[in-house]
């Protein structure tokens, strides 16, 4: 298995590269997506890859998509390279483990957010206005304390480079219609409480995580990527101490030494050192392996 840090796949043209993925116009109904080894950190990308990142964050999102089905529909068609269209055969061990193809989907712009405990921005925000992402919580409460109930907290997607920005649900309802808006925040609540509760058995918190979704026929879909590390926090519950941050595994390790460098969070980014790359590396895969396996 080859590590990937951008393909160049002449079979189909390319629609674009995002911080992790690039995505091919397949044919009328259809994308391929590939989840390279590119890793970001406060919306920028590094410079190095983190070893066979994509091939994890892939099969934990279908891990989750199969897993929620009943709670909604997906966008996915296929994921065995053997089964895709025989011009994808030159790249089959490039695209091993980390490529679906999937319908197209219009995808509505907004990022949504559920946070299960208090930590990061959601964090910074309450110490400096006793709220998250507009909504009023309790006084005395702690980094990394529980949140009852879990709290929807839409954003705007922003271009790459760009930061998001909280937004409220009525401005959602703005962008899409309030029965969308609606349905986004039930369905997304909904997905991180049964997310929660299989990752509690397996002896993991997740303190939050965002999901992406897209209209399919007129009908809401998931889409992209779900409850990777990339796209949420994962705490082991055995170490967790709420008041102070937590173990992860997730990027957060990542983040952590990045604010720790005299950087501005512009790029370019630091030169990442091999440990730190390893470390990232092992986090992802332990992830997986507790989730998933």
């Amino acid at each position: 298995m080859k590590v990937v840090v951008k393909t160049h796949i002449s079979a189909y043209p390319l629609l674009g590269r995002g911080k992790v993925r690039d995505i091919y116009d397949v044919d009328e109904k259809t994308l391929l997506i590939v989840t390279t080894d590119r890793m970001s950190a406060f919306d920028v990308i590094m410079n190095e890859p983190i070893p066979y990142k994509g091939v994890i964050l892939n099969q934990l999102t279908l891990f989750w998509m199969r897993r929620f089905r009943d709670i909604i529909s997906n966008h996915l068609v296929e994921s065995d390279v053997n089964a895709f269209p025989s011009a994808l055969d030159p790249w089959k061990e490039e695209l091993e483990g980390r490529a679906v193809l999937v319908r197209k989907a219009k995808p509505l712009p907004v990022e949504c957010i559920v946070r299960g405990y208090i930590t990061g921005s959601g964090w910074k925000d309450y110490k400096k206005n006793g709220t998250l992402c507009g909504h009023t919580l309790p006084s005395g409460l702690r980094e990394a304390d529980k949140l009852e109930p879990a709290l929807f907290t839409p954003s705007t997607k922003a271009e790459l480079g760009q930061h998001d920005e909280n937004i409220s649900v009525d401005r959602v309802g703005a962008m899409v219609g309030a029965d969308v808006a609606a349905q986004l925040q039930k369905v997304s609540l909904s997905i991180y409480e049964a997310a929660r509760a299989h990752a509690s058995s397996r002896g993991i918190i997740v303190a939050d995580t965002k999901f992406e979704f897209g209209i399919i026929d007129g009908t809401l879909h998931l889409i992209d990527e779900v409850l990777t590390p990339d796209s949420s926090r994962f705490w082991p519950a055995d170490q967790y101490v709420p008041g102070q941050g937590q173990p992860s595994f997730d990027k957060q390790y990542l983040r952590d030494w990045l604010e720790r460098q005299p950087w501005n969070k512009q790029p370019p980014p630091p030169t990442l050192p091999e440990d730190v790359i390893e470390a990232t590396a092992a986090r992802y895969q332990e992830a997986y392996t507790i989730l998933a396996k």
